[in-house]
């Protein structure tokens, strides 16, 4: 079963308080980036893996989607989407991700924000989503970058002069990495990049678009604390076809 840290109350409180949290999708820096991945969603059938609140999952019925399964492990978190939520084109479901079950050729579109990263059984996952989507359909998703996982004491290191450099290492010796992230004991999946693009070759997907994001010039004079962003990738966005 995948770890459902987002129940224990020091992490959801903590969690709770991010400003993609609060602000939905205009807190996180990435959504413009993510968004521009997006095929249109006029009449589309959808399922969020990983939900969270159902920002996204809301968002697309404003873009004309027929319909949404949000699924999550969290039920912290699916209560949240629920209380914000009044909408019978929306359903939230509790699903392991690492067991999921899907209809085949249900939907017409996946899509996953920062969600992938927990799961081991990720070509399990990949396979049954697949599945799910008719031939054509797109899944777009975001995780965290390689680069920003692999190390197995993650965190910048300041030198004498100031500056800030991103350590990597371990990279090539997959698998879990145990990390604080407002908790103890948070584990998520490092993947070389190759890795996990070749997964998705593998299961069938065609990749159309593969980007390693920064934050936009634009977007480090709105926000100068995500100017440090710039100076490695911490996400990776993917849009890949069935």
């Amino acid at each position: 079963m995948a770890q459902n840290i987002y129940d224990t109350p020091e992490f959801f409180e903590g969690y709770g308080q991010l400003p993609r949290s609060v602000h939905g999708l205009d807190g996180a820096p990435e959504w413009p980036a993510l968004r521009a991945m997006l095929p249109p969603l006029q009449g589309l059938r959808l399922v969020d893996l990983g939900c969270g609140f159902g920002w996204f999952c809301r968002w697309a019925r404003t873009q004309g989607a027929l319909s949404v399964l949000g699924l999550d492990v969290s039920e912290r978190m699916l209560d949240r989407a629920h209380s914000l939520t009044s909408d019978a084109a929306i359903t939230y479901t509790r699903a392991d991700l690492e067991v999921l079950a899907l209809p085949e050729a249900a939907f017409d579109f996946a899509y996953s924000s920062l969600a992938l990263h927990y799961i081991e059984n990720l070509p399990g996952l990949l396979n049954t989503v697949h599945r799910a989507l008719l031939p054509g359909s797109s899944l777009v998703f975001s995780v965290e970058h390689p680069i920003f996982m692999a190390s197995r004491q993650a965190g910048w290191v300041t030198d004498a002069q100031g500056r800030k450099t991103w350590p990597v290492d371990s990279y090539q010796m997959e698998g879990p990495r145990s990390t604080h992230w407002f908790t103890d004991g948070v584990v998520k999946q490092h993947r070389m990049l190759g890795t996990l693009l070749n997964m998705l070759v593998r299961t069938g997907f065609c990749i159309q678009h593969v980007e390693e994001w920064a934050p936009s010039p634009e977007q480090v004079l709105a926000q100068p604390a995500l100017a440090q962003e710039r100076e490695r990738p911490m996400m990776l966005l993917v849009r890949a076809q069935r």
